[in-house]
């Protein structure tokens, strides 16, 4: 499995290449902003034309994750469909998928801005979850105590071997860590963007996705 061990506070974490964390003591898998049905929720509201494989991949690579930990619970950190309607609209062989993963294990929506409702996917749907010291949410909220959250999608940029490298990135910061977007089609903000900054202390610095997972310094 490829991914970057850390701790935070007092627990001891992965930070996976996929994007996706890996709580080993708890057996639980966290995975943020997977935006499924995001090319039908453009194509009903712009008339765009993407092409519509991003559920499947995005999937695929939660399977991927899922097979590599075989967590005993899921949670999905909101945004983990582009719009409800578009959750609602997935062609059935993407909704076989997604229930088959969830069979077997407790399976945690967490509301996102996107998806504030449930949907009749099964699980179990909350405004936020506290396990053990940590709070997972979907968006950030002020000093209320080590918190997991996703929302803001960022990367970072860092000159690697010479070479500017921008990757989807873990935030970590002393008691609050921001998950990268897990979905096929989303975008990132800029790690150094002021509406990260003002969410992280000295301290804070980012993991890099991909195969090689690594901690770099935050740029400032």
């Amino acid at each position: 499995m490829n991914s970057y061990a850390f701790s935070f506070c007092g627990t001891e974490l992965l930070a996976m290449g996929s994007g996706a964390l890996f709580w080993p003591a708890q057996e639980l898998l966290v995975v943020s902003d997977l935006h499924l049905g995001k090319s039908e929720r453009v194509a009903r509201r712009s008339r765009q034309l993407l092409p519509p494989y991003e559920t499947r991949d995005t999937l695929n690579r939660l399977e991927d994750a899922i097979t590599a930990t075989e967590p005993a619970t899921v949670v999905c950190l909101g945004d983990s469909f582009d719009d409800l309607d578009a959750g609602a609209a997935l062609p059935e062989a993407e909704v076989m998928t997604l229930t088959g993963l969830m069979a077997g294990r407790k399976w945690v929506w967490i509301e996102g801005n996107h998806d504030p409702g449930p949907l009749e996917f099964g699980g179990t749907h909350l405004a936020e979850l506290s396990c053990g010291p940590l709070t997972f949410r979907h968006i950030a909220e002020g000093d209320t105590g080590p918190e997991v959250s996703g929302h803001y999608h960022p990367k970072t940029s860092v000159s690697l071997r010479g070479r500017l490298v921008s990757r989807p990135s873990f935030l970590v910061s002393t008691r609050r860590l921001i998950l990268p977007a897990f979905g096929t089609y989303t975008g990132g903000l800029r790690s150094d963007d002021a509406a990260l900054t003002g969410l992280l202390d000295a301290q804070a610095y980012a993991i890099l996705t991909g195969p090689l997972p690594c901690a770099v310094p935050l740029p400032r």
